[in-house]
């Protein structure tokens, strides 16, 4: 640090701690069963729909814009 003294050492911890502060909040705000209900939500959505054409449905909207 003494090496660099243009460096203003007390606002890159001050940085430093308010990033931690906020990655902390963020971390504790996530509900572990609200994280698995988003997976499970996200894991069927990933599935493929037999009744679902989505070649076709492309085209339908395509063929709409012209």
């Amino acid at each position: 640090m003494k090496r660099l003294r243009h460096v203003n050492w007390s606002e890159v911890v001050r940085n430093a701690i308010k990033e931690r502060i906020r990655l902390e909040e963020r971390r504790r705000l996530r509900d572990p069963e609200e994280v698995r209900d988003a997976i499970r939500i996200m894991d069927s959505l990933r599935r493929r729909r037999p009744e679902f054409d989505s070649t076709g449905e492309i085209r339908k909207w395509r063929e709409q814009r012209r």
